[in-house]
């Protein structure tokens, strides 16, 4: 039976990149992969297929010695030599360091573990702490003392894990690598040894302080500046802050992430302040001036008269500096008009007469409610 066009198998295009090439392939190994299709003797040819095509097409000699000669450019026994470029048939330990993120997917992230660093170094963990603060702090800046759980470096072994006077061993099972290569089927993968979990060591004897961890659990204080403006869920990174990192790996970092309590007068929207401003219905009618509190002190607002509820007022600069601006944002007065309550008698009296006169000429006097009135009218018809 012929075989199939390399680049039809992989679905590209003869001018596709080596990345759009392993793209595609990746996609075909994992639907046609055996361990997912067992039993299923099409899959199984479709993935050497493929892998096959995957092989020849990201080499660069062999890709133009097929090109330019189809299947017979790639074939050893045809005398092109191109296939011999990398020194025959390849095994598949080269084809698993490539994809050992499939295979991490298949096998539940094995594979490749540790690929890119030094066998058993690894960095600490990143740590974070929730900080609530107040409106007040985070609009003039402040320092906050904060302490947190972490791991650290064992003072009586220094790291190692290993008691004072004895050194940690290479592990014979990996030979220091962290990693073994594991045959499976056909084919062969690496994964994190199993008797040094990938440190590329074992502890013959253990620190007794902690255990041959090489960490150990304390609390630490710091001091956490936070800059003016600061708002909700902001973190700040503190580098290095974390836990400390395993056989000489760099610790990892802090993240403060800023969560504001709630204030019993403003609401903050971004730079700017918000409050509602309650105001008689007296002072609403008649106008006036009236005192309202800012986060610097307190300021007066003048009332016009025949102010309406739900009517806003701007104060300049009154509100909060963003972390990345140079300006204050505004502070918003919402008039809210409060009906009186627990009524004495002579108060009774005086608003019925007062709503007596109000009805003598209601368009003069209530101009909004007459509007109202007038649309209703308009939707039901007359």
């Amino acid at each position: 039976m012929a075989k199939r066009d390399y680049y039809t198998t992989l679905g590209v295009n003869r001018d596709a990149s080596e990345g759009d090439i392993k793209k595609s392939y990746r996609k075909l190994a994992m639907k046609h992969h055996p361990d997912r299709n067992p039993d299923d003797k099409a899959s199984e040819e479709k993935f050497k297929e493929a892998k096959e095509a995957y092989e020849i097409l990201t080499d660069a000699r062999k890709r133009a010695a097929y090109d330019q000669f189809g299947h017979a450019g790639v074939n050893p026994s045809a005398g092109f030599g191109a296939a011999g470029a990398r020194g025959g048939q390849e095994g598949f330990g080269g084809f698993a360091d490539a994809f050992g993120d499939i295979f991490g997917e298949i096998f539940g992230g094995q594979a490749g573990a540790g690929r890119g660093r030094g066998a058993g170094v690894y960095r600490g963990a990143d740590l974070r702490y929730n900080l609530e603060l107040s409106l007040e702090e985070v609009a003039r800046g402040t320092e906050a003392k904060i302490r947190i759980p972490t791991l650290e470096p064992c003072e009586t072994c220094h790291g190692s894990g290993a008691k004072p006077g004895t050194q940690p061993k290479t592990c014979p099972t990996c030979n220091g690598q962290g990693q073994v290569r594991v045959s499976q089927g056909f084919f062969s993968i690496q994964q994190t040894c199993p008797h040094c979990h990938g440190t590329g060591k074992i502890i013959p004897e253990p620190c007794a302080t902690c255990n041959g961890a090489g960490r150990i659990k304390k609390h630490k204080t710091l001091s956490v500046k936070i800059p003016e403006g600061v708002d909700q869920d902001d973190r700040i990174r503190l580098t290095g802050e974390g836990e400390a990192g395993l056989n000489g790996g760099p610790p990892g970092d802090l993240y403060v992430v800023v969560s504001l309590k709630a204030h019993p007068v403003f609401q903050r929207e971004n730079s700017d302040l918000h409050c509602e401003m309650p105001i008689s219905f007296a002072s609403a009618a008649l106008g006036g001036e009236i005192e309202i509190p800012t986060l610097d002190g307190h300021a007066k607002i003048k009332i016009p008269a025949e102010t309406q509820s739900g009517q806003v007022f701007r104060l300049r600069n009154k509100g909060i500096k963003g972390v990345r601006s140079s300006v204050h944002g505004d502070l918003y007065c919402h008039v809210a008009i409060e009906t009186p309550v627990k009524l004495t008698g002579r108060q009774k009296e005086l608003l019925r007469e007062f709503e007596s006169i109000n009805g003598e000429d209601p368009a003069r006097h209530n101009p909004r409610a007459k509007n109202w009135l007038d649309r209703v009218r308009e939707f039901f018809g007359p």
